[in-house]
């Protein structure tokens, strides 16, 4: 076990950010190689008398940004894959992100995650890998039911629930279900989510959304609006109290996309529509955001009729979810596990949000930076005249996830973007800004 030396300016505050940049050098300078194993939390804290959390919390950061590996039963090491290299800028951004509302997938809870599916190999009747009900595991909806309640004052049973492959598939079900409505989505919209609710046949009416969300008085003609009210997608929006209200008075089915409530940073909770109105709003959530989009799996939380055809379309399709997964999902949840790695990345995205919210301010003040009370992506507006191509092409260069806005649009509107910062950083975040700004120097903005 490594004796660290881990000097302290305590008239600077933010001492687990010392205690994590301290580390993080000592790492790249190679004064502490891979498989190294660090003092436990306590005994760390007690050595340099600060209180376990401060400690706790450096660690944290470092294992989400990769430097550190935690093990259950074996404590916290030096990665393996981790860097020696001096302090110096980089000459290059190591990011490699794709969608700008993808997680960091170095924060998956690998240790828990084996922990869970261990006990569900252990603990599990050799009968539960059966084909079972093709909705989803008793257990896994139990306690989705339980957690949706507690965190989204959502209005649901684990009778009504239904466990899928994501929010994609849900939606695909739930509109096959509905016969192929006239479906009203927002504008400006996800573009990739727009040829599978096409191929499903719906007729799409694009809705504006202003700086209260969607136009609801523009809901004339349809039976269903596809939406997502709790931070909208692209704009970071919420749905206003005013907006909620015609909403619940409107009468159509709503599909409500919860993608990214869990990770709020600057405002309360915003509880879903579902709990207002659940016998025609429909919930769809998945772990694609808190844990990982490759584990597949989601649910939609359904009026009683509309789940029970939800759950026979899943049998005719497929049988069902990998079973594994969802007892270990289970598990998570029961544990608190599930909600102790939430809070554990939602520290380290605000950390990163705020570092990229700096960084453009100081190097592109000419950004107009909104939606960054929740969520994993920023919106921004550019100056009138700018290339969104180009820009976007500039900060993709310097490894960030980002996208235009305009082929996210049904109709025309000013330039603007969308930047990711789940997989940036924070201590990268004003070095990468920077040379994205010299890139874009030579560059003609429209």
């Amino acid at each position: 076990m490594a004796d660290l030396h881990i000097p302290i300016d305590r008239d600077r505050g933010a001492i687990a950010g010392q205690v994590a940049t301290e580390l993080r050098e000592a790492i790249r300078q190679g004064r502490l190689e891979a498989g190294t194993r660090l003092p436990a939390s306590r005994e760390l804290a007690k050595d340099l008398s600060v209180s376990r959390g401060v400690v706790v919390e450096a660690y944290e950061q470092l294992v989400a940004e990769g430097f550190l590996i935690a093990r259950v039963g074996a404590g916290t090491v030096v990665a393996a894959t981790a860097r020696r290299e001096p302090a110096r800028p980089l000459e290059r951004a190591p990011y490699y992100g794709h969608r700008p509302t993808s997680p960091d997938l170095g924060g998956f809870p690998r240790e828990r995650w084996l922990a869970a599916v261990r006990h569900v190999l252990t603990t599990v009747p050799s009968d539960a890998f059966d084909y079972g009900d093709p909705g989803g595991v008793p257990e896994l909806r139990e306690e989705l039911a339980s957690y949706l309640k507690r965190v989204r004052a959502a209005d649901v049973s684990a009778d009504n629930l239904v466990i899928v492959g994501g929010v994609a598939q849900g939606l695909s079900l739930i509109l096959h279900v509905l016969r192929s409505p006239k479906l009203a989505v927002e504008d400006p919209t996800s573009h990739r989510q727009v040829p599978l609710l096409r191929r499903t046949g719906a007729e799409l009416v694009p809705i504006p959304v202003d700086e209260e969300g969607l136009r609801v008085e523009r809901l004339r003609g349809v039976g269903a609006v596809l939406l997502t009210p709790a931070h909208q997608y692209p704009t970071g929006v919420v749905l206003s109290p005013a907006r909620r209200a015609a909403l619940m008075e409107w009468g159509g089915v709503v599909l409500e996309d919860d993608y990214d409530a869990e990770f709020r940073f600057d405002r309360d909770p915003v509880g879903c529509l579902q709990g207002l109105a659940p016998d025609r709003v429909i919930l769809s959530g998945s772990v694609s955001k808190s844990l990982a989009p490759g584990l597949r799996l989601g649910w939609i939380a359904a009026p009683p009729d509309l789940a029970e055809a939800v759950r026979q379309a899943r049998g005719e399709l497929d049988l069902g979810s990998p079973v594994i997964e969802q007892y270990a999902l289970a598990h998570l949840l029961r544990t608190g596990g599930y909600d102790r790695n939430l809070r554990r990345m939602r520290r380290e995205y605000r950390k990163r949000r705020d570092a990229l919210v700096r960084a453009l301010a100081e190097h592109l003040p000419e950004l107009v930076v909104r939606g960054i009370e929740a969520g994993l992506h920023v919106y921004l507006d550019l100056p009138e005249g700018w290339d969104e191509a180009e820009v976007v092409a500039a900060a993709q260069a310097e490894g960030l996830s980002a996208e235009p806005v305009g082929p996210m649009r049904f109709s025309e509107g000013p330039p603007a973007m969308v930047m990711g910062f789940a997989r940036l950083p924070a201590h990268h975040a004003d070095d990468v800004i920077r040379r994205m700004k010299v890139s874009m120097s030579g560059q003609r903005k429209g």
